[in-house]
């Protein structure tokens, strides 16, 4: 089994705060409270992860509950591990990952993802992340350019 990482229960925590907003600005949620002895206790002991098997039941109920809210698998339908590559240029994950995606635990499939993340080289971050920022950037003249004919 995979270690959770800090960020993703920092998210989780964060994730519930604006799903079930405290009612007086004080009090919080049974999830967030659950979550948020997890993530005091890897401050105080200075650990960035944490097993997910072994978190109390409340808080990995509610660690689940946010991971179903986020994107499953990191694929954009561009896999070269299928031609003999042993990492995908799409998405960044290896041949093993790609392969026993579905047989992963939740914590195994987010070290994933953080890995993929912070390495940055797949084209899930890069080729495809650049055309959408030049097609937000193309919306925005578009809008600026309409504004000012009316």
């Amino acid at each position: 089994m995979a270690a959770l990482h800090i960020t993703d229960i920092e998210s989780a925590i964060n994730w519930w705060r604006e799903r079930e907003p405290s009612p007086d600005g004080i009090t919080a949620c049974a999830q967030v409270r659950a979550l948020a002895e997890v993530y005091a206790l890897m401050v105080y002991h200075h650990d960035p992860e944490c097993d997910e098997t072994t978190m109390p039941r409340a808080a990995r109920n509610a660690w689940l509950a946010w991971y179903a809210s986020t994107p499953d698998a990191p694929c954009i339908a561009i896999c070269s591990t299928s031609q003999g590559d042993p990492v995908c240029k799409g998405c960044g994950r290896t041949f093993d990952e790609v392969q026993h995606w579905t047989a992963m635990s939740p914590g195994e499939k987010r070290a994933t993802w953080r890995r993929i993340s912070l390495a940055g080289t797949a084209w899930r971050f890069n080729r495809y992340a650049e055309r959408a920022l030049e097609r937000d950037h193309a919306a925005r003249e578009a809008a600026a350019a309409s504004e000012a004919g009316a």
